[in-house]
């Protein structure tokens, strides 16, 4: 076979001789003969060398590593395994060995001038793979090409999402022939590209006008709508939420200056009106979806009625109601049940009653109000035809569905003359759909007592009828909801019951049967809860309710289905349940007179009292009501009424009541539903999830209850409840808030600070009421540490700081604590308060003796800082000053005592104050004579 090394001898005289092909077949003999590993090395690398040569760089560099893998110092492998990894185009790994070669041999010219070179290539390939331009034409590839991998694709997708958000991003897509490209992918026809198109497209319009009106340009609105009008709900959704960031950007959301671009960006109103007509010609469309009907009036309902009353301008209003009131009348009166019927959600018909009420509430006058009307009852009429009975029940329920919406239009539309008449004949016909759309409007009727009292009359025997003669389940638990509610037309009255007693339990009973049923469809089930949401009214049906767990929990499930139309009826039971609506307070005295003069005076049910409620509160926490109601809050906007959202802040209130159960509320996501309450929806309702949200922040770690970003969000609602039209509870509990937040990081303290809350904060250390005054002291005294703070106490011509001196003065140890704790920690970082202090009251020597002297050791270790503090704070007078008074002897007192554990840190504290005196020369150490 030969000798390895005279093998190794005869390759290294080819090489030198240039004849690679006879180097390499040497090497290669004397690899298979060689035992030695330190020669096999040398061979493995000599025969790298001709490799490279060869351009054979893949041999190359496997070889160079066989040497290597020996010796990992071997400094000539290293380099022919970098030169020969540059040339496979694996840069980093090229520049990884030269980085090892420089390293063993610093002065290499060669070493360093490859290293500077392919440390700058890299920086190049770099910019260019990820320069924006090169991601972008690389993730349509990855889109368009049908062999690429799912992962792949969707990973392609997202990252183009995420790129169009960010404004250089979609700048980039645009200029790259984006635009076009995403029309591509929408026909493509499949759902995740279509996805993926518009939600680029969403990011691109975000915030940029004249980029918003290129795409409604290069897209078309015709387009847009024919995507939202899929049978694909994500889809619909987000073709809605591309429609309503053009909106925003063409109506003032998007603020930046063009400069000489402003003359490009055109007129938008002609956009506008454009988008407004196709919505509402998507509304009565057969062939839009319902997920795409949904999405249609929801933007509807979100951009057209006036945001503030404030602003005059309603035209979008009267031009919806020209152009499109009857379209939405139509939709409100489909009867899925009949053929040839508009797609329909189980939410459709609720969200046109909610537009209908949003729009009739945004006209300004009766002569508006007058047409609106007029267009309803012209409508209804054109509907009713005796001949005709499915154009018949499409009117009645239209009259349905405007009850539900402007209930003053449908109770009009009601008293006309005949209507309730054909509702009442309808009742009694032989088709079961007539029967059905009958009863409901029968219901909705009944809203005002004297419509109750007229249907009392009339169709109480009519509904029994239906209830026992009926085989159909559907058309006998609507018939069982409208006795529930003719049941329950006294409210919470105890005296003004309508039915014998007994009965209401058994109507409720009869509920609860339906509602556990699952065999039975969500959307009739849906009735059995409507029907208790009146029966609840009566306190033993609510006792009744909250002991039947099963009901409670098919409620809750109900309550985070699909269908949303179910939400007010479930926050009804749930505020009857927790007694928590707005119960005006009845002075005795005015029951008496009311009692003499023989008027009406409602009684309260024996089972409404606070330890029943308090009962019924602790079984709807233990069945789950807190993760329902989460669900509940996150529910389509329109639908999740400002009316719905108060209810839900209501119960939540009486849920939080007792500090046990805010811990259970917490794990079960109620911080994080609390704040989209307490920031939108009525000025009560508000009001009520902001207290919620105090109550948990005052004893809850903020990490815990409010996870990420949102504890950030729950600054705004407890500043909120410190203005002074808030009652003191309110304002005591949101104070003990902002406390623990205060307390927890300086980013919330400087976003307590930006919500300008110090204002409201000082005000209440006036306050007259010793916890309230306490609370805020409190909060000062963790909001002292941050710089705004102080820079506050160190302005001229204010009493801050006197208020605080004084406060230390006062009796109450725990608000001692609190102002001295917060002196304490001010003068250590401002050594100028620590002069100021002496001036702003000639109490302040006798107030610091005091607490120097404190028997609660807490106070006396906060005064004995305060005295370190003005000793360390560069004024000798002033520090000569303390040691001349009587504070000199309350320091040696205090300091000579006895180590005690229990009063320890007040010991040190006068202890290290005695050592800072020596050294500022004003007292000597004490020697012993020798």
């Amino acid at each position: 076979m030969g000798d390895p090394i005279q093998l190794k001898e005869e390759g290294n005289k080819h090489f030198q001789a240039g004849d690679i092909d006879k180097a390499i077949e040497c090497y290669t003999k004397a690899i298979k003969v060689c035992q030695d590993k330190k020669v096999l090395a040398v061979i493995y690398r000599n025969r790298s060398a001709c490799y490279l040569k060869k351009e054979n760089y893949a041999n190359a560099a496997s070889d160079a590593t066989k040497a290597i893998d020996v010796d990992a110092k071997d400094i000539k492998a290293l380099y022919r395994r970098c030169q020969a990894l540059e040339k496979l185009g694996k840069l980093d790994m090229a520049f990884k060995d030269v980085q090892r070669c420089a390293t063993l041999e610093p002065k290499n010219k060669t070493f360093l001038e490859t290293l500077r070179r392919l440390g700058a290539e890299i920086q190049s390939k770099l910019k260019t793979t990820f320069s924006t331009d090169s991601r972008v034409q690389n993730m349509f590839d990855i889109l368009f090409d049908e062999e690429s991998e799912k992962d792949k694709k969707e990973k392609a997708a997202n990252n183009l999402i995420v790129l169009s958000r960010e404004d250089a991003g979609a700048e980039r897509i645009f200029q790259n022939n984006g635009v076009t490209l995403l029309l591509n992918m929408i026909e493509t026809g499949k759902p995740e590209m279509i996805l993926a198109a518009v939600r680029t497209l969403s990011g691109m319009c975000t915030g940029h006008k004249a980029r918003a009106m290129a795409i409604i340009q290069m897209v078309g609105v015709d387009k847009m709508c024919s995507i939202m009008a899929l049978d694909n709900e994500e889809i619909a959704l987000a073709a809605c939420n591309l429609f309503q960031c053009i909106n925003d950007s063409l109506t003032g959301g998007d603020t930046r200056e063009y400069g000489k671009e402003a003359d490009l960006v055109m007129d938008p109103s002609k956009d506008l009106k454009t988008i407004l007509l196709s919505l509402l010609e998507m509304v009565a469309s057969k062939k839009v979806s319902g997920h795409g009907r949904d999405q249609a009036l929801n933007l509807l309902s979100k951009n057209v009625p006036r945001k503030e009353k404030k602003e005059q301008d309603h035209s979008k209003t009267l031009f919806t109601i020209d152009h499109g009131l009857k379209k939405i009348l139509k939709v409100c009166g489909q009867v899925p049940e009949l053929p040839d019927q508009l797609p329909l959600t189980e939410n459709t018909q609720l969200i046109a009653s909610v537009l209908l009420n949003k729009l009739y509430d945004d006209l300004k006058c009766d002569p508006e109000r007058n047409n609106f009307r007029d267009i309803c009852d012209e409508y209804i009429k054109s509907k009713i035809d005796p001949k005709d009975m499915d154009k018949t029940i499409h009117a009645i329920n239209c009259i349905s569905g405007l009850l539900q919406g402007p209930f003053d239009v449908g109770n009009a539309l009601v008293g006309r003359q005949g209507i309730m008449e054909m509702m009442v004949a309808l009742c009694g016909s032989e088709r079961e759909v007539d029967q059905m759309v009958a009863v409901e409007a029968l219901i909705h009727a009944s809203s005002k007592m004297s419509r109750a009292s007229f249907i009392i009359t009339n169709g109480v025997s009519l509904l029994k009828d239906i209830y026992k003669q009926t085989k159909n389940e559907k058309i006998k638990i609507r018939a069982l909801v409208g006795l529930c509610k003719l049941g329950s037309a006294g409210g919470d009255d105890y005296s003004l019951r309508q039915f014998a007693e007994g009965s209401t339990e058994k109507l409720a009973k009869q509920c609860r049967k339906w509602l556990c049923n699952p065999q039975i469809d969500t959307k009739t089930r849906k009735w059995a809860i409507e029907g208790l949401a009146y029966l609840t009214n009566d306190a033993d049906v609510k006792d009744d309710f909250v002991e039947d767990e099963p009901a409670m929990q098919a409620m809750f499930e109900l309550a985070k289905s699909r269908d949303k139309t179910i939400l007010y009826a479930v926050a009804c039971i749930l505020v009857n349940c927790t007694n928590s609506y707005e119960k005006k307070e009845i002075l005795p005295e005015l029951v008496q007179l009311a009692k003499f003069s023989k008027q009406h005076v409602p009684e309260q049910h024996p089972k409404d009292k606070k330890d029943f409620v308090e009962k019924r509160v602790k079984r709807l926490l233990k069945a789950g009501v807190t993760s329902a109601l989460a669900v509940m809050v996150k529910a389509d906007n329109t639908i999740l009424t400002d009316q719905t959202k108060e209810m839900l802040a209501r119960v939540f209130l009486a849920l939080s009541e007792d500090p046990r159960d805010r811990g259970t509320i917490v794990a079960q996501g109620g911080g994080k539903a609390l704040i989209p309450l307490a920031l939108e929806g009525t000025e009560a309702g508000k009001v009520k999830a902001s207290h919620v949200i105090a109550k948990i922040a005052a004893i809850s770690n903020p990490e815990i209850a409010f996870p990420g970003e949102r504890v950030y969000e729950v600054i705004r609602p407890l500043v909120n409840l410190l203005h002074t039209d808030r009652d003191g509870m309110q304002n005591y509990e949101a104070l003990r808030g902002l406390t623990n937040l205060a307390g927890f990081s300086e980013k919330l303290r400087v976003k307590i600070v930006k919500e300008k809350a110090l204002p409201e904060i000082e005000n209440y250390m006036f306050e007259e009421n010793d916890q309230i005054r306490l609370a805020a002291t409190e909060c000062m005294c963790n909001l002292v540490t941050c710089k705004e703070v102080q820079d506050r106490y160190l302005e001229d011509g204010n009493d801050k700081l006197k208020l605080l001196v004084l406060l230390c003065g006062e009796d109450d140890d725990k608000l001692q604590i609190a102002a001295a704790g917060a002196l304490a920690m001010i003068t250590a970082a401002q050594k100028k308060l620590c002069t100021k202090m002496t001036l702003v009251t000639s109490q302040w020597l006798e107030i610091l003796q005091r607490l120097c002297l404190h028997t609660n050791a807490q106070v006396q270790h906060r005064g004995l800082v305060i005295v370190y503090n003005m000793l360390n704070s560069d004024n000798s007078d002033l520090a000569k000053k303390l040691i001349e008074s009587e504070l000199l002897e309350i320091l040696s007192v205090v300091g000579k005592a006895e180590d005690n554990p229990k009063r320890q840190e007040a010991i040190d504290a006068a202890r290290t104050c005695l050592v800072k005196a020596m050294d500022l020369g004003l007292i000597k150490p004490f020697t012993s004579p020798s």
